[in-house]
């Protein structure tokens, strides 16, 4: 399993230090989350700061949008060529087009499914993508509660990927944790982002590890 700790959960007054403590404690990218106060209610952080945390990093960013005007944030955000940026299906009248937008950036395109929207509606996308980012919380805040039925979502997803012949990742987000990795596992999942588990935790080398099953 690969690790995407989310930075959302940092603590920003000691951002550099967070972010140097998980890549050294074994993280395989930073998870970004960048909301708009649209698309979801609550606002987090520009290209000033995730340019900063770029610059810290020595793992991949996995940029996830959380925005309305998807377009101008991948514009916004590609000169920091992070290796995924992810955006809402939800919210994109033309997803087709600005996947092709993110990868004529050199960028690995991926689309987010809320924790209600169902695999089938990107079927005929599978084999433009680079990986599926499952919610497993309501997207806007850290800390929720983990949403159990993205198990079976995450089943489903699978099956549809083998069957398509597509070789995109599955990403989970929300709420994941030791107690519930082993069932990600299982379903195929192949990355989990984890906020509040990491940062909250007292070694972030040992939660880390604890995800890597």
């Amino acid at each position: 399993m690969l690790v995407a700790p989310s930075i959302l959960s940092a603590d920003f007054g000691k951002l550099n230090d967070d972010i140097e403590a998980i890549c050294d404690g074994g993280c395989d990218f930073v998870h970004v989350d960048v909301m708009d106060g649209h698309f979801v209610p609550n606002l987090t952080i520009g290209p000033v700061v995730v340019s900063a945390v770029a610059k810290i990093a020595t793992k991949p960013l996995d940029i996830h949008l959380m925005v309305e005007n998807n377009s101008f944030f991948v514009d916004l955000f590609a000169p920091l060529k992070p290796k995924f940026i992810s955006f809402h299906i939800e919210e994109e009248k033309h997803p087709h087009r600005l996947i092709q937008k993110i990868r004529s950036y050199g960028i690995k395109p991926a689309i987010v499914l809320n924790p209600h929207t169902h695999p089938r509606d990107i079927e005929f996308l599978l084999n433009d993508l680079d990986m599926i980012l499952l919610m497993s919380v309501n997207p806007g805040f850290g800390g929720q509660k983990f949403i159990s039925s993205v198990i079976k979502k995450a089943k489903i997803l699978k099956k549809m990927i083998k069957k398509s012949g597509s070789k995109c990742l599955i990403e989970v987000d929300g709420g994941v944790n030791d107690q519930n990795i082993r069932d990600l596992k299982d379903a195929g999942v192949d990355i989990v982002v984890a906020g509040s588990y990491v940062f909250n935790s007292q070694n972030y080398q040992k939660a880390i590890q604890s995800l890597k099953v």
